[in-house]
C-alpha cells in the first residue's frame, strides 16, 4: 500500500473505531509508522482527526436521543458514565479513548447536551494524547 492509501485506511479505520462499532485503529498507525516513519507527524494528526470525529458522531447520537430510555439502550445499560459526565462535565471526556467507556461517554455528553466545542476540544486532547504515546513508543 502507498502513502496515501495507507494514510486514507488510517484515518478510516480511526473514525470507524470512535464510533459504537468495534476496531482498534491503534494497530493500523503502527503499521503506518513502522512501513512510513516520515509520515509521524501526518498519520498522528489524520489519526486524531478521525477518531475525533468518530467521537462526535458518538456526541451527536447522544443529542439525537429522546429520553432516558432510549439514552439507557444506547449506552448498553451502562449509566455510570452518565453520572461521570455529569459530575465532571466535559473534562471526562479526555477519557474518551479508552475502550468500552470511551464511546459511551461521548453519547452521554451529547444527551446531557454539554457544550459541543468544549466536548470536541477535549475528545481531541484526549485522543491526541494516547495516539502520541503508541507513536512515540515506536520511534
Amino acid at each position: 500500500m502507498d502513502e496515501q492509501s495507507s494514510l486514507l485506511a488510517l484515518f478510516t479505520s480511526s473514525f470507524l473505531a470512535a464510533t459504537l462499532l468495534p476496531g482498534g485503529s491503534e494497530a493500523v498507525l503502527v503499521g503506518v509508522l513502522l512501513a512510513y516513519p516520515d509520515l509521524h507527524w501526518s498519520a498522528l494528526i489524520l489519526a486524531t482527526i478521525g477518531n475525533t470525529l468518530g467521537g462526535m458522531s458518538s456526541y451527536l447520537i447522544g443529542r439525537l436521543l429522546p429520553d432516558e430510555k432510549t439514552l439507557h439502550n444506547k449506552l448498553g445499560g451502562n449509566m455510570r458514565s452518565l453520572e461521570w459526565v455529569r459530575r465532571h462535565g466535559n473534562p471526562i471526556l479526555l477519557l474518551s479513548w479508552t475502550p468500552l467507556i470511551g464511546d459511551v461517554l461521548c453519547v452521554a455528553a451529547g444527551w446531557l447536551r454539554t457544550n459541543w466545542l468544549w466536548a470536541l476540544l477535549f475528545i481531541a486532547a484526549g485522543k491526541f494524547a494516547r495516539y502520541w504515546v503508541i507513536a512515540t513508543a515506536i520511534n
